[in-house]
């Protein structure tokens, strides 16, 4: 995969890529990346890249002509569209099931602005994508870039040290994941559960299928609306609910 993020302040997202499990990818050649800074595509002589918006208000808008050009300039040579994911407030909330469709991709590009908003044209001509990683409002695009490439690239094939870590996440099933202990089993009178002790793997694994139901339950219990239970899944969840109540 190669990514390009379009933004003024390059430097807010040069260390990401050089730790973790970003660098590892890149060491992988899993993934490319290329910071782009859309103020060097300014056409006019102070490198100007907003304006004041049409009709008043507060804020200054980001004008089209350089996000045209710098998208442009990164595209030009391809033959088929790369998705164009313009993070917004005002965009579709991201989830794990947004990072796995994009994680199939081969190039991505990312535009983050600043300011009090983006040229309409941009949206309505440019991007294939609005992403918004919550309902809040951030300075930038960048840190929500950042959200969304983490995401995706660790789901990109043998970028992870353990190829069941991603599938086994939260989110990735529908479900929040069951907990998970470490030694020693017994710390300060706090004891690991028994049957992840005994060596039972089927018994270990309906244990977290059951906590990965009951934490989902007690948490996120709206997730259970967009999940096509099996019988026993159902019979599990009611279950739950019975001893919750």
């Amino acid at each position: 995969m190669h990514i390009d993020i379009l933004t003024l302040f390059p430097d807010m997202l040069s260390g990401m890529f050089n730790t973790s499990i970003l660098k590892r990818a890149q060491e992988k050649e899993k993934l490319s990346c290329n910071l782009i800074d859309f103020r060097e595509y300014a056409a006019n002589k102070h490198k100007k890249v907003d304006d004041y918006p049409y009709g008043g208000g507060a804020g200054m808008v980001l004008a089209a002509q350089p996000i045209f050009d710098a998208v442009e300039a990164v595209t030009n040579e391809q033959q088929e569209r790369p998705r164009i994911i313009l993070m917004c407030p005002q965009g579709e909330l991201y989830t794990q099931k947004k990072a796995e469709e994009l994680a199939k991709e081969d190039h991505l590009v990312f535009i983050c602005g600043h300011y009090e908003g983006y040229d309409e044209r941009i949206r309505e001509h440019l991007v294939t994508d609005e992403i918004s990683i919550g309902d809040y409002v951030l300075t930038g695009g960048e840190l929500g870039a950042a959200v969304v490439v983490d995401s995706v690239v660790r789901l990109l094939p043998d970028v992870l040290g353990n190829t069941a870590s991603a599938p086994e996440d939260s989110f990735s099933t529908g479900l929040l994941e069951h907990p998970h202990y470490t030694r020693p089993a017994d710390f300060r009178g706090m004891k690991v559960p028994d049957v992840l002790l005994s060596g039972n793997h089927a018994h270990i694994e309906n244990w977290r299928r059951r906590e990965s139901f009951r934490r989902t339950y007690n948490r996120r219990g709206e997730l259970f609306y967009n999940l096509d239970l099996s019988e026993e899944d159902q019979i599990l969840l009611d279950e739950i609910k019975k001893n919750q109540d």
